[in-house]
C-alpha cells in the first residue's frame, strides 16, 4: 500500500508490541516520521514467544480473533502486514478435546456437530445443551465493528453496514441475563462433570457467561483462527511492514518520562541499556504500554483526568501463570488442545484448577529436536500478589520450581511419557510479564465480571495537544484484535488533529 510524502511531523510511539506496531504502520503510511522506542531488546510485546534447550514455546497467542477473511478486522491484519502468505490460517477443529480414560469429549466450532456430540455424551443435560447451542448462534455474529474516527480524512472509510449491525442484533435478547451471570454459574447448569470441565476451559473463571458465549460464537463463525508461525511471525510480519514504509525502531530504550509543557507534548525523557539518559523532540507521543501503569508513571505527575480515574478504579485484571515443558517423547498421538480433569484439584498460588488445559504442539515444525514435543499450559487467575510477595521475600524461584513439579506430577498421570523424559521447564509468573512489558499486574486483558460495564475508554486527555493512548487497556477485555484497532485509532486521532489524510 502507497505511502504519503513525509510531513515532517515526528512522532515517537512507546512500545513495540501489537498496537505499537499497528500505530507506527498506519503513521509512517500517513506519511509521519515515526520512531518506536521499546525498551526490551526484541519486538511483540505481550504477543511473543522464546525457546529454552531447543525446545519453542507459543507464549502470546493461541487463536486470533479476526482471522476470517469476511470480518472487517481481518483487512486490518491485513493493512498493518500482520497476516501474509507467509502465516495461512488453521481452523483447528475440535478446538479442545477432553480426555478421560477411553472417552473423549471435544469442542467442536460447528453447533450442529456439538449439540449432537454433547447429547450423545450427556443425555440428561438436554435442556442446557440445547441453550448453549442456542445462545452460540444468537452470538455467532457477534464481532468487534471497525468504525473510523469521526471527520477524519481518510484514503477509504471504514464504517460497519446496517447490515453488519443487523446480524449481531439478535445477541441483544441474551446479552442482559449473560451479563449478569458468571462464567461459572453459567457452565455450573450442566450435570455431567466433564461437560464441566471442557467448557471451563475456554477462559478464565473470573468473567461473566456473555464472555463465555461469544468465545464459542467466535469459533463458530469460523473466526478464531491460528495463522502459522504464531506470535512471533506475526509480530515480525507487523515490524517488517513498519520497516517497509519507513519507520524506525530503538530498543532497549526505555521511556522515563514524556515531557508536556503548557498542555503541549514536547518530547520523551529516555533511558538506554547502558543508563545514559537524553531526551527526544517531537510533536506528538502515542504510548501503548499498558495505560493503568503509563498514567501512573510515564509523567511528572500522574494523569488527572475523570476517565483515567475511572479506569483506575474499574480495571480488574486477568493474570497468568504460564508452565512450559520440553519432552523427550513424540506426543503426536494426542489432540492439539487437551483438556484433563483432575481428581485431585491442582492448587497454583493459592487458586485450585480442577482442569489442565495443555496445548501440544508435537505436530508443529521447529518446536522441539526430532520425536520431541513441546507443550504449554496457561493456568488463569488472580496471582501477581502471591508471585509479588515470593520476590519481596526472596522465595520466587523456589516457588516457581514448586509449582513445575506439582504440574508435572499431575500431568504425569494422564500422559506417562513425561516420567523421567523432560529436558526443558520453564516457568512464567504475572511478574515475567510486568518485566519485560510493563503491564499492570503482569496482566494482558482485562475480566469483564458480572458487575461491571464493557468500557471503552478515550484515547486522548482534555487539555494536552499531541498525547494519544492505544493498547489493549483501552477496550474491555483487551486483547489482540483491540490493540491493533486502537493502534488504527489512535493514528486518525492524530491525523485529525493534524489535517493529514489518513492512509
Amino acid at each position: 500500500m502507497e505511502s504519503q510524502k513525509n510531513s515532517n511531523k515526528k512522532l515517537i510511539i512507546v512500545g513495540a508490541g501489537v498496537s505499537g506496531l499497528s500505530a507506527g504502520v498506519y503513521a509512517a503510511r500517513s506519511g509521519f516520521d515515526v520512531t518506536i522506542l521499546e525498551q526490551h531488546n526484541t519486538f511483540g510485546g505481550l504477543s511473543t514467544s522464546w525457546s529454552r534447550k531447543g525446545y519453542f514455546f507459543e507464549g502470546g497467542m493461541h487463536w486470533l480473533t479476526g482471522s476470517n477473511p469476511a470480518l472487517e478486522l481481518n483487512r486490518i491484519w491485513h493493512e498493518t502486514g500482520a497476516l501474509k502468505d507467509n502465516n495461512p490460517i488453521e481452523n483447528r477443529d475440535p478446538y479442545y478435546t477432553l480426555i478421560d480414560g477411553d472417552k473423549k469429549l471435544c469442542l467442536y466450532r460447528d453447533v450442529k456437530k456439538l449439540k449432537a456430540h454433547f447429547l450423545e455424551y450427556a443425555p440428561e443435560d438436554k435442556k442446557m445443551i440445547n441453550r448453549l447451542c442456542r445462545d452460540i448462534s444468537y452470538f455467532k455474529n457477534v464481532h468487534l465493528p471497525i468504525n473510523d474516527v469521526r471527520g477524519i480524512k481518510a484514503k477509504h472509510h471504514t464504517h460497519p453496514s446496517l447490515i453488519e449491525l443487523l446480524k449481531m442484533a439478535p445477541a441483544g435478547l441474551r446479552y442482559g441475563p449473560l451479563q449478569k451471570m458468571s462464567y461459572i454459574d453459567y457452565v455450573n447448569q450442566f450435570k455431567n462433570e466433564n461437560i464441566r470441565h471442557l467448557l471451563m476451559c475456554a477462559i478464565g473463571y473470573r468473567y461473566n457467561a456473555i464472555s463465555f458465549v461469544y468465545t464459542l460464537g467466535s469459533f463458530a463463525s469460523g473466526d478464531c483462527g491460528y495463522p502459522d508461525g504464531g506470535s512471533i511471525r506475526l509480530a515480525q510480519n507487523m515490524l517488517d511492514t513498519y520497516l517497509e514504509n519507513g519507520g524506525k525502531i530503538q530498543y532497549r530504550t526505555c521511556a522515563k518520562q514524556i515531557a508536556i509543557e503548557n498542555g503541549v507534548t514536547k518530547g520523551v525523557h529516555i533511558e538506554n541499556a547502558q543508563h545514559e539518559k537524553s531526551f527526544i523532540e517531537c510533536d506528538a507521543v502515542i504510548v501503548t504500554q499498558d495505560l493503568r501503569n503509563a498514567a501512573d508513571k510515564l509523567f511528572e505527575k500522574p494523569l488527572d483526568t475523570p476517565w483515567i480515574n475511572k479506569m483506575r478504579q474499574e480495571v480488574v485484571t486477568e493474570q497468568n501463570m504460564f508452565i512450559c515443558l520440553g519432552v523427550k517423547a513424540d506426543l503426536s498421538h494426542l489432540p492439539y488442545c487437551c483438556v484433563f480433569p483432575l481428581k485431585k484439584p491442582l492448587n497454583a498460588a493459592g487458586t485450585e484448577y480442577f482442569e489442565l488445559r495443555v496445548n501440544n504442539y508435537a505436530k508443529y515444525k521447529d518446536h522441539a529436536p526430532e520425536g520431541c514435543t513441546s507443550l504449554t499450559c496457561l493456568l488463569l487467575g488472580d496471582s501477581y500478589d502471591y508471585w509479588s510477595k515470593a520476590k519481596a521475600d526472596g522465595s520466587y524461584k523456589q516457588k516457581k520450581n514448586e509449582l513445575a513439579q506439582a504440574f508435572i506430577e499431575t500431568l504425569s498421570e494422564f500422559i506417562p511419557e513425561l516420567k523421567d523424559n523432560i529436558e526443558a521447564i520453564d516457568v512464567a509468573t504475572p511478574c515475567t510479564y510486568e518485566r519485560y512489558c510493563s503491564s499492570y499486574q503482569g496482566s494482558w486483558m482485562s475480566c469483564w465480571q458480572t458487575t461491571g460495564k464493557q468500557n471503552d475508554y478515550p484515547q486522548t486527555v482534555k487539555g494536552i495537544k499531541g498525547l494519544y493512548f492505544a493498547g489493549q487497556r483501552i477496550i474491555m477485555p483487551g486483547g489482540l484484535p483491540i490493540a491493533v484497532y486502537t493502534g488504527r485509532r489512535a493514528v486518525q486521532l492524530l491525523c485529525k488533529d493534524t489535517k493529514t489524510l489518513f492512509i
